[in-house]
């Protein structure tokens, strides 16, 4: 089984630098021009599957990415973004502080003092929800021999890959930071064993900086 884990493309919440979260933001014109450049990347990569988190900007990363192919995307909720609550909406790592700012940052720059609001998920529940689906999808004997493809967000990605690497502390949990909109990386499953061949692989052209919030 090779799995190929994609970030969703660019949101205008991405460019602004606002906290997304649950909330159910498309991809923009410029996302989009992403996952048309990682659908041609990916052109000659059967695919026999796929899955996505069910928010817009994941599911139309897919669609665009599979587009003239005839295969199943499954919706697949244990893989959305985390959920930040009150805070989705806030700007973040701009000069101007917002209420809230100063707390949600300690996400990526302190994960471990984070605490999430009421309604929100901890990091401990993203490990859980991304762990459960990562270990069923890796023990279906009957995709063993399949490619598919992932559509998820930053930190949803970031607990599987971590998952993957042996590391679900919640300390370590941007040890190799945000993946970029649109990045793959590419994970051979032998005997339900998950290992990662290539990360971070972008096919598009232009450099993007990577998200930061300080």
């Amino acid at each position: 089984m090779m799995l190929y884990i994609v970030r969703h493309g660019e949101t205008d919440w991405n460019r602004q630098k606002k906290v997304q979260g649950h909330t159910d933001i498309p991809l923009n014109e410029y996302g989009r021009h992403l996952a048309e450049e990682t659908a041609e990347g990916m052109k000659d990569i059967p695919i026999d599957i796929g899955y996505t988190s069910p928010l817009k900007r994941a599911r139309e990363t897919a669609e665009i990415i599979l587009k003239g192919r005839n295969i199943p995307l499954l919706d697949e909720p244990r893989i959305q973004e985390i959920g930040f609550g009150i805070y989705e909406g806030i700007h973040t790592g701009t000069q101007e502080k917002e209420p809230g700012s100063d707390e949600f940052n300690l996400f990526f720059t302190d994960t471990a003092s984070y605490i999430p609001p009421e309604g929100a998920e901890s990091v401990e529940e993203l490990y859980e929800r991304t762990g459960q689906f990562l270990e069923e999808l890796c023990g279906r004997r009957e995709l063993e021999d399949k490619n598919i493809l992932i559509s998820t967000h930053g930190a949803a990605m970031t607990a599987l890959l971590n998952r993957i690497k042996g590391n679900v502390t919640v300390a370590g949990f941007w040890k190799d930071e945000v993946p970029p909109n649109c990045s793959v990386t590419m994970v051979e499953v032998r005997d339900g064993q998950a290992a990662i061949v290539k990360e971070g692989v972008i096919y598009y052209r232009e450099k993007v900086k990577k998200w930061k919030t300080v």
